[in-house]
């Protein structure tokens, strides 16, 4: 009995050693299901430092408890999609609105929220995709096509942290102001189904392809992510993507128009300028989601491009204001607020890039620039402009991009420099880190001219093909007595 208890004893201390031994060979040979407490450590500074967890590197070797989006991420980030769409509504809306004339001001509310929806439909089904999935270097697949996929799961495309559908919905916002800023050069004139029409024709064949160039993971002009970029060029939040590619479609499309009836012979006062003043201070607010939103985290970057976006606009406005007060006897507050809105353009895509001594410049030139751009250059050429939409985010967002090539430094945004210590790219290898500070500005130079003939071309294209088609102007008697009785139906303001 003794004996058999003995064997007993003797197999199961044999069976549970290898046991033990076979456990740590299968946890030597792969990933372990818990992570360690060094590997738990990791993950908490990835999260405070935006960079990727341990699961997500080449090596790892723990699956992460921290396996879906950051809070504070999300939490910011939709915050900021918020204040992009403030930017148009109601920023947008009541800046434009109160610059046109009475008779008018409901027709651009119609053509901001109109836009807003319609954009969203062509976001919704192929736009997120066309722009922030994998295909050649000029536009993206169909990957995303309907949302498809684009869940609370991050896309460590563009960020480890964020979740997909909040970035898909940032993005969006963008996407949504862009084309309503073309609507200013057109106002007063210019029928309400022809412009969507125009904005919808316009965003497949402009602003996917150039979204997708810049911002796009494996875009032709993305050079801070991608390493076989064709043109190392950069663009922080927008200054290609937004305003040059609506500022320079605006020009054209102005032109196609013609010019209002009236136009240099009648006042064209804005109705409003109380309207104007506050949709300037919603637009200045609601751009720091634009601006310090695309760092896509709450850290040290997003941090400089709050305080590089604060400098250039308060100078912007003041020196466009001091510059009507030494020219004219009188600064004006539609000077303040051009100023304002002409230094939110110019430092759109070099927020992220410049220090603020290099945001004090960018403020300076921004008040003078556009200004003539609006007040001297429109009287030359003749073009009817009218809400100078050219002026200031064509002019301004071209030497904005122009600007961040001189300007930019990797002392305030590490993503500029050769390595960068668990980065999304970690080094950039298509040599932008050695040309910053030398010769970038010639690769935005680059980027400039493709913006330019996309925007250029294909609207006088997409603007020839409407007027062919449903016609683009309305008829002289509707314009005389306003848009908003005769597109809408309804009036600004009924007097008794």
């Amino acid at each position: 009995m003794k004996d058999g208890l003995l064997i007993r004893i003797s197999l199961f201390c044999l069976f549970f050693a290898l046991g033990q031994l076979s456990s740590a060979q299968t946890s030597a040979s792969s990933p372990s299901a818990s992570p360690s407490l060094e590997q738990r450590v990791a993950d908490l500074e990835a999260y405070v430092n935006n960079s990727a967890r341990g699961a997500d590197a080449a090596n790892g070797q723990a699956i992460s408890n921290i396996s879906g989006p950051g809070p504070a991420h999300n939490a910011w980030m939709m915050t900021c999609a918020a204040l992009v769409l403030f930017m148009t509504l109601p920023g947008l809306a009541l800046f434009y609105g109160g610059l046109v004339r009475a008779k008018n001001v409901l027709s651009i509310l119609a053509q901001c929220l109109g836009i807003a929806g319609l954009v969203t439909i062509l976001w919704w089904a192929v736009g997120y995709s066309l722009v922030f999935s994998h295909g050649s270097p000029f536009i993206g697949g169909l990957k995303f096509a309907f949302l498809r996929g684009v869940d609370a799961h991050p896309n460590s495309d563009y960020s480890y942290w964020v979740s997909q559908n909040v970035f898909a919905m940032y993005q969006l916002m963008f996407a949504i102001i862009t084309p309503a800023l073309i609507i200013g050069a057109a106002a007063e004139r210019m029928k309400f189904a022809a412009v969507l029409v125009f904005v919808a024709v316009w965003m497949f064949a402009v602003y996917f392809p150039i979204a997708h160039m810049v911002w796009g993971i494996d875009g032709w002009m993305n050079g801070v992510w991608n390493p076989n970029a064709k043109i190392t060029a950069i663009d922080f939040a927008g200054g290609t993507v937004v305003h040059m590619s609506s500022g320079w479609s605006a020009l054209v499309l102005c032109i196609l128009l013609g010019h209002r009836i009236g136009f240099r012979k009648e006042v064209m006062a804005p109705h409003s300028m109380v309207l104007c003043m506050v949709g300037t201070g919603l637009l200045w607010v609601g751009w720091y989601g634009f601006n310090a939103g695309s760092a896509l985290a709450p850290d040290g970057i997003a941090a400089n491009a709050f305080m590089a976006t604060t400098l250039a606009t308060a100078v912007a406005s003041f020196t466009w204001a001091m510059l009507e007060y030494l020219l004219r006897g009188k600064p004006s507050v539609l000077g303040f607020c051009s100023g304002a809105v002409g230094g939110l353009v110019v430092i759109t895509p070099a927020c992220g890039y410049v220090d603020p001594t290099g945001a004090v410049i960018i403020g300076i030139a921004a008040g003078i620039v556009p200004f003539f751009a609006c007040t001297k250059l429109k009287s030359w050429l003749g073009y009817d402009d009218a809400l100078d939409t050219f002026g200031v985010h064509a002019v301004g967002g071209t030497l904005g991009a122009f600007l961040t090539g001189v300007l930019a430094t990797a002392s305030v945004n590490p993503n500029l420099a050769l390595s960068v210590a668990g980065s999304l790219n970690p080094a950039t290898q298509n040599g932008l880190a050695r040309i910053v500070g030398h010769t970038l500005w010639l690769e935005q130079l680059k980027a400039i001219g493709v913006t330019i003939l996309f925007a250029v071309v294909g609207s006088a294209i997409i603007g020839a093909i409407v007027r062919g088609l449903i016609g683009l102007r309305i008829a002289p008697d509707i314009e005389r007595q306003g848009l908003d009785i005769n597109q809408h139906g309804e009036e600004g303001y009924i007097t008794p």
